[in-house]
């Protein structure tokens, strides 16, 4: 069986797909675990998903299923607002760092990269060293910025829905958590029908690559 026919991407590139994901999911994670912990829920903590091990993070399925399908998740961090002292707004930000985070290994992907790129750094070793430095940082960045835009997509189960529902009223809050199941089979449904995908989730996504080529292209006449 020929793995390229059944892989979301290039077999050659699997390997450093595989190291950016891991840390850009341990980094998602651990912001949400950390900033839990620091507003007074210690149930992440306890479980240890306060770290940036990336298998303590890992969800198998969601895994595989990013690197045959496209699309994937980590394992979810548990969070109690209740024990936050202002729990709609801790909530908000305990949802939104995790997106923020992404979005910061993207910008210190960009400034790491052009700095090599203007110092030539990049081309100091073999030719198989800079290939392998221009895979590893153009994934890298380009899945810190599409992580950071996806994961706003107001729709359950990701983190644009949990702030978006802490935002609205008492009452229409609970009606849409009432219906949230609703929202999830929704959000499925635009992920893996592709005509469905093609005018919803795409160009959420491309909005995400257009976004890291400003930042790089801003930071290259920057720099």
């Amino acid at each position: 069986m020929d793995l390229n026919s059944i892989l979301a991407f290039p077999l050659d590139v699997l390997p450093f797909i595989v190291l950016v994901l891991l840390i850009q999911f341990s980094v998602h994670e651990f912001a949400h675990a950390y900033a839990a912990y620091k507003f007074g829920d210690d149930t992440a903590y306890r479980e240890g998903r306060v770290t940036l091990n990336p298998f303590v993070h890992l969800d198998i399925l969601g895994f595989v299923l990013i690197l045959i399908a496209g699309f994937g998740w980590a394992k979810p961090v548990p969070v109690r607002a209740s024990r936050f002292k202002n729990p709609r707004a801790m909530s908000i930000v305990v949802s939104l760092v995790g997106p923020l985070s992404n979005l910061l290994l993207g910008i210190i992907s960009i400034i790491i990269y052009v700095l090599l790129i203007k110092t030539g750094w990049i081309f100091a070793g073999s030719e198989g060293v800079t290939r392998a430095l221009e895979v590893f940082f153009n994934y890298m960045i380009y899945f810190s910025f599409l992580l950071f835009v996806f994961n706003l997509i107001p729709l359950p189960p990701l983190d644009g829905y949990r702030i978006v529902a802490e935002l609205l009223p008492w009452q229409t809050r609970y009606k849409l958590e009432q219906n949230a199941h609703w929202g999830t089979i929704i959000f499925l449904l635009l992920v893996f029908i592709p005509p469905l995908r093609r005018y919803t989730i795409t160009p959420v996504l491309q909005f995400g690559w257009d976004l890291s080529h400003f930042i790089f292209n801003w930071f290259m006449a920057l720099f």
